[in-house]
């Protein structure tokens, strides 16, 4: 599985007056662990690019547990627990930028630089 469970929907609001789908727990060691970036307490908006905006919880369960091998989730992090779980006991960590999205623009700018100075040198 996805190393973590969810609570919310339409028939079980987990926020007064808010249908939306949350985590509840992340499973020690679990893929959502390991990964680092999910925390709970997080409203998950999408799985996959589909909304889970009014759903019931047994439909979102469903599609969580449809969801295939390679994950994409939309969140919303929550800046202060209301009346949900407070964390998993990451000590603080941050979740951050994925690595990706500092090696990817940091490997482009270093390739133009050897692309320039390339060019650069064949005109001297």
């Amino acid at each position: 599985g996805l190393g973590f469970n969810i609570v919310g929907g339409t028939d079980q609001q987990y926020i007064a007056n808010d249908n939306g789908i949350y985590v509840s727990w992340i499973k020690k060691d679990g893929a959502a662990y390991l990964d680092g970036r999910l925390r709970e307490g997080d409203k998950i908006l999408a799985i996959n690019g589909k909304d889970l905006k009014d759903l019931r919880h047994k439909d979102a369960v469903e599609l969580f547990r449809n969801a295939g091998c390679y994950v994409s989730l939309k969140i919303q992090r929550r800046l202060q627990p209301q009346n949900g779980p407070v964390g998993h006991g990451r000590g603080g960590e941050s979740g951050g930028l994925p690595l990706a999205a500092i090696l990817v623009p940091g490997l482009a700018l270093a390739a133009t630089a050897v692309w320039i100075l390339l060019r650069y040198r064949q005109r001297m």
